[in-house]
């Protein structure tokens, strides 16, 4: 158990588990680290239980009865401003990165250490909640307009559909625009872990962001990809 508790007491999280066991551990320990918590074990009522409670953030199972996890978070994404990170039993890259497409913000594998799940929740909310104090709270670049304050983006007046960890990173690139940002700075600034040379959820991300910013993916004049480095977003003159 995690003896020191974080400031953000009282979040509310809802786990979509069909494992009883496992939803209720989980539950008690994050019960006891300061968290309000809501179970349900039926994938079918998963879009209903997400829309319904709006929690401050949702653990979601991959495989579940009634509806699994992918078709869940693809059906909520819209509707539902809060980070998903969802749980998989699988080693399949594959799974992960269909879940990161369908808008998940973060993925653990089972079997899942308690400890791991929370700094991971954490990290979620507080990106979700505090955004970066910075000079400049709205970066434009020609009819793109990303306002830290609101966590919102705009392309020709237009609101993007970001999710969480796509606005996390495209203010992250945005606000670093002209230097090549590499995937260890990525990672470490967003996740707060190191780059393992295999997770793909960032060029995952990134190939999200750029249809929505009205770059075009086969060839992108604003996030540029650096061949063996990382991600440039283009400073516009």
């Amino acid at each position: 158990m995690d003896e020191s508790l974080d400031p953000r007491e009282q979040d509310h999280v809802l786990i979509i588990e069909d494992d009883e066991r496992l939803a209720e551990l989980t539950r008690d320990y994050l019960q006891a680290n300061g968290f309000r918590v809501t179970l349900e074990a039926d994938g079918g009522r998963g879009v209903e239980r997400i829309l319904a409670l709006q929690p401050d953030l949702v653990i979601l199972d991959l495989m579940l009865p009634g509806e699994d996890g992918l078709s869940i978070c693809r059906r909520v994404r819209s509707d539902y401003p809060g980070p998903i990170l969802m749980l998989t039993a699988r080693t399949d890259d594959m799974d992960q990165v269909l879940g990161l497409e369908m808008g998940a913000d973060d993925y653990v594998p089972k079997p899942v250490q308690p400890r791991v799940l929370l700094a991971r929740m954490r990290a979620l909310l507080r990106r979700a909640e505090s955004p970066e104090s910075l000079a400049e709270p709205r970066l434009t670049f020609g009819n793109l307009e990303i306002d830290s304050a609101t966590r919102e983006a705009w392309l020709e007046g237009e609101r993007i559909d970001l999710t969480s960890a796509e606005f996390d990173l495209l203010w992250l690139l945005a606000s670093n625009a002209g230097r090549v940002l590499t995937r260890e700075e990525i990672f470490s600034q967003l996740r707060g872990i190191k780059y393992d040379g295999q997770d793909r959820s960032i060029d995952v991300r990134v190939s999200r962001i750029r249809p929505k910013i009205g770059d075009d993916p086969n060839q992108p004049h604003q996030i540029k990809t650096v061949r063996s480095k990382g991600y440039l977003f283009v400073k516009e003159s």
